[in-house]
């Protein structure tokens, strides 16, 4: 077996009129009027696609395994095989008005690089594994990003496999009805090292007319659950010093939350979403919701700051409107810094493609930042247009998919060691 010369491996390059294919291709599963694509995690569209990719991975060489949350694992031999893998990949599940990028971009970019390989007669020391994990968007089952928490122990499986939807089915009902509850037990997939392509899902690379974001932090995330139980009582006849609104109260939180996340910006943001009123009637006055809410900020200090802030200003609401608030705090992650060694062979893999680049922070939660706790990690976005996803409109361009994933063909063949012709 000869080593790969230099110039060839330089010159590599994905195929980028086939990994567009499969973007549009796999956008039939779940696909919408308006061009995007609704497939929440672990229902019958999930399941189209998750056969799809296991299919795709095995016609590339790749054995497929799935642990016990669904989680899939396609693994392509290295020379060395007592090294455990470079994991590439990101997630096949999109919120309930998405895009068929976010997540899937990165998915389908990993089994790219798989087949560019492959074409390339390329053998590279350490062993590949492209990933698909389970329930990234958390629109389904929260919280986000639960088959990666899962792999990393960060929940424990008991907890997730009791998860409910807004439905009542757990996540164990939903893996059982399409037949992904796999047999590897959660967490035995080991890894080298993690990198993962994405969509920016911000406007700033797009605005600097950049190719690449270089993603060295993650910001830090807390979710709540809320629930404020007033008192209904007619709209009519009850004096405004007298009420219990739950409506009323929930927008002095919702103010709160904005307040907090403004006073200590500019690196924070707060939001407060899935806001349901009880028993809703245009003269009877709200005393029952629940909302969700969340923080976000890449510095730890602050995101302990944006808890502590929006719980005394709960309880201050809740005593000044005599009514009570429960506040649940389901999900807490702490701020992400991507290994350099990650971080730097991407740069280094921009830099010899030409590409512009710049580092950045990753505004939104991915994989990622859960692999990161135990393996060197790193991320890789490209432009997304308008900055929207989470959207039908959501648009990347070919040109900047096919970028984007030659960037993660060489950052892999500079990780996974020295390639060889196979």
């Amino acid at each position: 077996m000869t080593a790969l010369s230099t110039p060839a491996l330089s010159n590599l390059q994905i195929n980028a009129d086939r990994l567009w294919s499969t973007i549009l291709e796999t956008a039939q599963f779940g696909g919408t009027p308006k061009g995007g694509v609704k497939r929440l995690t672990l229902s019958e569209e999930d399941r189209q696609v998750r056969d799809w990719f296991r299919a795709a991975c095995e016609a590339a060489g790749c054995t497929v395994s799935v642990d016990a949350l669904g989680n899939m694992f396609a693994l392509r031999p290295g020379r060395d095989a007592s090294k455990a893998p470079l994991g590439i990949g990101s997630h096949l599940d999109t919120q309930p008005t998405g895009g068929k990028f976010d997540g899937i971009l990165g998915t389908l970019a990993a089994l790219e690089v798989v087949r560019a390989l492959n074409d390339a007669g390329i053998e590279t020391d350490t062993p590949l594994c492209v990933v698909n994990w389970t329930n990234e968007e958390g629109s389904r089952f929260a919280p986000a990003m639960m088959g990666s928490a899962g792999h990393v122990a960060d929940l424990p499986l008991a907890e997730i496999l009791a998860r409910t939807d807004a439905e009542g089915v757990s996540v164990g009902e939903a893996l059982d009805a399409i037949g992904y509850r796999g047999e590897v037990p959660l967490g035995t997939q080991k890894f080298s090292g993690f990198l993962e392509l994405h969509i920016e899902q911000g406007p700033i690379l797009e605005a600097e007319n950049l190719t690449i974001g270089v993603v060295e932090h993650g910001q830090g995330i807390i979710w709540y659950n809320g629930r404020i139980t007033g008192f209904e009582s007619h709209a009519g006849s009850t004096p405004m010093h007298l009420r219990k609104d739950a409506l009323a109260t929930l927008s002095e939180i919702v103010l709160a939350v904005e307040k907090l996340a403004v006073d200590l910006g500019p690196n924070a943001v707060g939001t407060v979403a899935d806001i349901t009123i009880a028993r809703q009637s245009r003269n009877v006055i709200p005393g029952e919701i629940t909302f969700a809410t969340e923080f976000r900020t890449p510095d730890a200090g602050i995101l302990e700051a944006l808890d502590k802030g929006l719980q005394a200003a709960v309880v201050r609401i809740a005593q000044k409107r005599k009514v009570s608030v429960q506040l649940d705090t389901i999900w807490r992650k702490e701020p992400t810094h991507f290994d350099p060694k990650v971080t730097g062979a991407v740069a280094a893999a921009a830099q010899k493609l030409g590409l512009s680049h710049r580092p950045m922070v990753s505004g939104a939660g991915h994989d990622s930042f859960h692999l990161a706790t135990i393996v060197p990690t790193g991320m890789i976005f490209v432009p997304c247009k308008d900055g929207v996803s989470h959207n039908e409109l959501e648009s990347a361009t070919k040109d900047d998919c096919a970028a984007g994933a030659n960037v993660l063909l060489h950052a892999v063949l500079a990780l996974a060691g020295d390639a060889a012709k196979a």
